[in-house]
């Protein structure tokens, strides 16, 4: 039970009651806020941003095949503890949606998404570094790309910010994409991944496979 609070009325009357906000209970912390629980995820969640190239060499099959991977990618991801949230990149970045278990929301996300610009990676990893510096737990970000970013320097760069901020990467590019620099971006070179961009679609949902198992069943 929540804490004991002592309230003396304008008669000089002293109440003592039981603060029901907060509850400890086994196995982790129950919220409640008006003696109404609260959902809060617990540490042995997981939680991911996919990084959806949009630019414009992405048009026509590439972008379907990136939102067929994403959606299988999450629903194999949710199976191992992990929610999945999206950003997309083209000349600027969008946060489409936080990491979540609701799959039809990520579906609804994707959909909307379409071509724009240039490929400004950096933008994406730093919108998504800055999202999951508050989660407690295992993060990931993993992108989804046709080719080279706008500037590999800072894409880099930003990337090392978000390892050294216990975020593990994971990169998928097509064969457009340099594979040196796909090895570079992610946390282990065995996680820098290249395709064949008939097999752009596989190569995200694959990326799955690389999770560490974190609960049995769905989170």
């Amino acid at each position: 039970m929540g804490p004991e609070k002592h309230i003396t009325t304008g008669n000089g009357i002293r109440i003592t009651k039981r603060d029901t906000r907060i509850a400890v209970s086994q196995g982790g912390v129950r919220i409640r806020h008006e003696d109404k629980p609260v959902k809060a995820e617990s540490a042995n969640t997981g939680f991911i941003y996919l990084l959806i190239d949009c630019s414009a060499s992405m048009n026509g099959d590439k972008l379907n095949q990136a939102k067929r991977g994403a959606i299988k990618f999450a629903k194999d991801a949710l199976r191992k503890g992990y929610l999945t949230g999206l950003i997309q990149f083209d000349s600027s970045a969008v946060h489409l949606c936080d990491p979540q278990r609701e799959l039809a929301i990520l579906e609804e996300q994707l959909r909307r998404i379409t071509i724009g610009g240039s490929t400004n990676m950096t933008q994406g990893l730093l919108v998504a570094t800055e999202k999951l510096a508050g989660r407690i737990g295992s993060r990931v970000i993993v992108i989804a790309t046709d080719g080279d970013p706008d500037n590999r320097s800072t894409a880099l760069r930003a990337a090392e910010k978000a390892k050294k901020n216990g975020v593990d990467i994971i990169s998928i590019g097509t064969d457009d994409a340099n594979r040196d620099f796909l090895k570079k971006l992610a946390s282990r070179s065995d996680l820098g991944i290249k395709v064949s961009r008939s097999q752009f679609e596989k190569g995200i949902t694959q990326a799955a496979e690389s999770l560490p198992q974190l609960q049995s069943g769905r989170p």
